[in-house]
């Protein structure tokens, strides 16, 4: 189901009344300051080979057009992408994670297929600080099948990793010198698998992607890194474990879990930057929940349920990223299908209001990032096999068009880094 020609310039003219002529002097403004800092890299993951022998109800068969983790130097005035390289992988790095110091970048191998299990991997990479060139590290075992989702703690010595397809999540230490040691910890999900209709999916809707059995989807530290939060799609929950940073280990926390309504499917959640909102997009639900967020125990408490389509949407729909801004004010939503990142104020309660429905210009948005200034926001259409570009108006939230694509084949994921002034 795609967006027609009238409802594109819908999406348009909504745009138009939220980023106006502010978000062009205010960006740019931003943009040139940090340009004269270095230069910024932008590193996209890929599916870079087809899925294969995968469950008959997997709607998302990418047929691997990247070519691995694609390069390119970002333009901070106008946002347009140059490529700089290709640090070419037939093992799918679909999902991306960067230290703090901007050294070491995680790759999440999703088709990679090792072991009597068939598990993923996870590779490490040392980031040339004068071009931002990658060299491999190392390749360790990821714990499970498709491996998606990748973080690291906030004291940047475990990696996380999330195992769709084996339904597991892992810690993988981080050794002195950024190679990745073997898993410490693997966890494997269980209990009843939700039901093929979402309990709050948009009329008339088709969508079902994940309740077929256990999918751990994403997997985060919390703000503090006391907690460490996954979901499971499949099971309609997210987990809340207690992390011991000297053995690496996960032990249920007080609440081992919260469901969400059957079906809808989490698949992905954000820290408010306070540390105590939490906000989850449920993939086949199309529903944002706000959660209250209890850092001592890692509670989590919903209080708010709301689409994360447009009033009047029907018909079928899957939600991908869910990113709050840096400052709080705003929360964006990903729909594929409606292909259109929704955007949302945040309250003083942190409940959201609707704003307006910005239209990706591709198809099947997967995922999007902030560059980090928040100048910028850039869109992996996976199945148009581009990036788009879009300006952030910082005062409204709106989002504007900057005219700009990068050709990727299958984009998934977009993480930027700052490289020192090479003047």
């Amino acid at each position: 189901m795609h967006a027609t020609n009238d409802s594109r310039r819908s999406f348009l003219k909504a745009a138009a009344g939220i980023a106006g002529a502010a978000a062009l002097t205010d960006g740019l403004a931003a943009a040139e300051a940090d340009a004269a800092d270095g230069a910024l890299m932008a590193y996209v993951g890929t599916f870079s080979s087809p899925l294969r022998d995968v469950l008959p109800t997997q709607v998302d068969l990418p047929p691997g057009n990247g070519r691995g983790i694609h390069l390119f130097e970002v333009d901070q005035a106008t946002g347009a992408l140059r490529p700089a390289g290709i640090q070419e992988m037939g093992t799918s790095p679909s999902c991306l994670a960067l230290n703090a110091a901007g050294t070491r970048l995680y790759s999440a191998n999703e088709t990679d297929r090792v072991g009597p299990e068939q598990e993923g991997t996870v590779t490490a990479f040392a980031i040339n600080r004068a071009d931002g060139r990658l060299t491999p590290l190392n390749t360790v075992r990821s714990g499970g099948a498709g491996p998606t989702y990748v973080s690291l703690h906030p004291a940047g010595k475990h990696l996380f990793v999330a195992n769709y397809f084996g339904g597991s999540v892992a810690v993988l230490p981080i050794l002195d010198d950024g190679r990745l040691g073997e898993a410490t910890e693997v966890k494997h999900d269980a209990g009843k698998v939700g039901p093929t209709r979402a309990t709050n999916a948009p009329p008339g809707s088709f969508a079902f992607s994940g309740h077929d059995r256990t999918h751990a989807h994403q997997i985060q530290a919390d703000p503090a890194g006391r907690f460490v939060l996954h979901v499971d799609l499949g099971l309609d929950r997210i987990y809340v474990w207690r992390f011991d940073p000297e053995k690496g280990t996960l032990t249920p926390g007080a609440t081992p879990f919260v469901s969400l309504p059957p079906g809808d499917g989490p698949r992905h959640f954000h820290f408010h930057p306070g540390g105590k909102w939490l906000y989850s997009i449920q993939e086949e639900g199309s529903t944002i929940v706000l959660f209250d967020y209890d850092g001592a125990t890692g509670t989590l408490s919903a209080r708010q349920t709301l689409s994360s389509l447009p009033p009047g949407y029907a018909g079928s729909n899957f939600c991908s990223e869910i990113l709050v801004s840096s400052d709080g004010k705003f929360v964006y939503a990903g729909n594929r299908l409606h292909d259109s990142i929704g955007i949302f104020a945040v309250g003083r309660d942190g409940q959201l209001k609707h704003l307006a429905d910005e239209w990706t210009r591709g198809n099947y948005p997967r995922s999007f990032s902030f560059t980090p200034d928040g100048a910028f926001l850039y869109c992996c259409n996976q199945r148009a096999d581009h990036v788009t570009v879009f300006r952030v108006h910082r005062r409204t939230g709106g989002l504007k068009f900057t005219g700009h694509y990068a050709p990727v084949g299958n984009p998934s994921h977009v993480v930027f880094l700052n490289l020192p002034n090479r003047r």
